[in-house]
């Protein structure tokens, strides 16, 4: 039946990768499972029993992982152990010695799954050089989605270090059916249709003007099909930052809504200014229209309501509703000075004044005056406008995800761009030990990928250290991780990250990226066609 017992041990495994993703999905009662566990069962003994003369396997894998300290958060397991990958995937996790054409030894480091960001803007490999060294093996741009996103994934294919996907961008699905801004995007779409993807030929979405403009009630079928359409181009779900569009009615926001309780697609939204209430609003929309929400930054979004902000979306999720929300591990946020977040007002909105605005240009704290010319100019700020205290009690709390809200590369950007997750495991886990490493890791890569496995079924593959999984791994020496960049001195790499495995490839290795190295992979919504 076969050449060798290679060849044998190879089918076993290959139909075992398939039980054993069956056994996680806990379906064990479905009778078509039984068929498939019977017949897998008989198929093996038979193989086995036809090579009883052989003491052992001679599996080659591509790459072993050799004596870490293996956690995976949905097993619990938290042991030393080998790990054998090949095509791609783990195949096998033995306390036993294994064998590959590439041998790392790990011992003392941590091997964990990948971490998921949910939440990135920074989305060329620029950015993903900092992302990976970072340990991010999946970054998506979720919060406001990529405008011509067909244009985009083009763009990526082939050249990505880290998987990569997005949303669907409702402020420029909107801006696309009003009249005064469509002949412009049209020529947008065609300039980018001709010349390739480029940030720099579009609008970002949180400074489009059209934000301020209501969409007349007949318009909102047209924008609705829009997003129907995006989404059959493989998008993760609707980006609805609907603080940052002032212009959105009640009814606009409800409607989107509405498609995504009818498509159970998930809403990823930036709420409207209000803190709790607006996140009151938001989790009622979503559970009057049977919709899956996401709240980004909740901590930027409550601030010292962080606490019970939190304990609302948990309140549902216990009630059965789909409704998760993540946050960030710095006191600062960041965004567009020329968006509606500053609008007149913003100082007894956000509780801060211009000396707490810092232009990531140069890094200068604003004034009066400095503020009023860069707001017209347009740029990036950071706003320090939050207390550690804050961020420690929703970094603590059970369920939150972490998401870093990354930023487009300047030497000056947030420093949560480049160190988000080193900074969550230096700072909260081995320094202030105010949380164990394995619930953190859970928080940077289980609970991301369960967020999104309606959507999109490939990420039942991610974010876990299984048999069957995606060899998306993170390594790295629990002793030594830390984020480096600062808000004084501006991006750099973290520290500790030894080695980054994006669909069993290398993309880091002894700290290092590795040129010419593009394993990462679209990751796409079940809409797509």
């Amino acid at each position: 039946m076969f050449s060798s017992v290679k060849g044998a041990n190879q089918n076993i495994r290959d139909y075992a990768y398939v039980y054993a993703y069956f056994t996680n999905r806990k379906i064990m009662k479905n009778s078509m499972f039984q068929f498939f566990k019977a017949t897998f069962l008989i198929y093996a003994i038979c193989i086995v029993s036809s090579h009883v003369t052989y003491a052992q396997s001679d599996i080659e894998f591509d790459i072993v992982l050799q004596g870490g300290r293996v956690i995976d958060p949905e097993t619990k397991l938290d042991e030393v152990r080998n790990v054998g990958i090949r095509n791609g995937r783990i195949v096998e996790i033995s306390a036993n010695p294994l064998v590959g054409l590439e041998n790392i030894d790990v011992s003392d480091l941590v091997v964990a799954p990948g971490f998921i960001d949910l939440h990135v803007h920074g989305i060329s490999n620029k950015e993903q050089e900092y992302q990976a060294h970072d340990g991010v093996t999946t970054a998506l741009e979720l919060e406001v989605g990529v405008p011509f996103m067909g244009a985009w994934h083009k763009s990526r294919h082939l050249n990505a270090l880290i998987n990569y996907g997005t949303s669907v961008s409702w402020p420029y699905k909107r801006a696309e059916v009003i009249e005064e801004f469509r002949v412009q995007l049209e020529e947008s779409s065609i300039e980018i249709q001709e010349g390739g993807w480029s940030q720099e030929k579009f609008t970002p979405s949180l400074s489009l003007t059209s934000n301020y403009s209501a969409l007349a009630s007949d318009d909102i079928p047209s924008m609705l099909l829009k997003i129907r359409l995006a989404l059959e181009k493989g998008a993760l779900g609707i980006a609805v930052p609907v603080g940052y569009l002032p212009g959105a009615s009640r009814e606009e926001v409800f409607r989107v809504y509405q498609l995504a309780g009818e498509l159970q697609v998930p809403i990823i939204t930036h709420v409207r200014n209000g803190g709790t209430i607006a996140i009151q609003q938001a989790i009622s929309d979503a559970l009057i229209t049977n919709a899956p929400l996401h709240v980004v930054h909740i901590n930027s979004m409550a601030l010292d309501e962080i606490e019970l902000a939190i304990e609302m979306v948990n309140s549902a999720q216990k009630r059965g509703f789909k409704i998760t929300t993540e946050m960030y591990p710095y006191t600062a946020g960041s965004t567009a000075l020329e968006s509606a977040v500053f609008d007149e007002g913003w100082q007894e909105r956000l509780g801060i004044s211009y000396h707490d605005l810092q232009w990531v240009k140069t890094g200068e704290r604003l004034t009066e005056k400095s503020f009023t010319a860069f707001r017209q100019e347009g740029g990036t700020v950071i706003l320090h406008l939050m207390k550690p205290e804050w961020i420690k009690a929703g970094i603590v709390t059970e369920g939150t995800i972490i998401a870093s809200d990354g930023m487009p590369y300047a030497k000056l950007a947030h420093p949560r761009t480049a160190g988000t997750f080193s900074r969550v495991l230096g700072k909260y886990v081995r320094e202030e030990q105010v949380m164990g490493l394995s619930k953190a890791i859970e928080k940077m890569t289980l609970l991301p990928a369960k967020m999104l496995e309606e959507v999109a079924p490939m990420m039942r593959l991610k974010g876990r250290i299984q048999v069957g999984a995606d060899a998306d791994i993170t390594i790295f020496n629990p002793d030594k991780i830390i984020d480096k960049a600062t808000f004084e001195n501006g991006l750099e790499f973290s520290e500790g990250i030894q080695y980054v495995l994006v669909n069993g490839k290398l993309v880091v290795k002894n700290g290092i990226i590795l040129e010419n190295t593009f394993p990462g992979q679209p990751i796409y919504g079940k809409y797509k066609k």
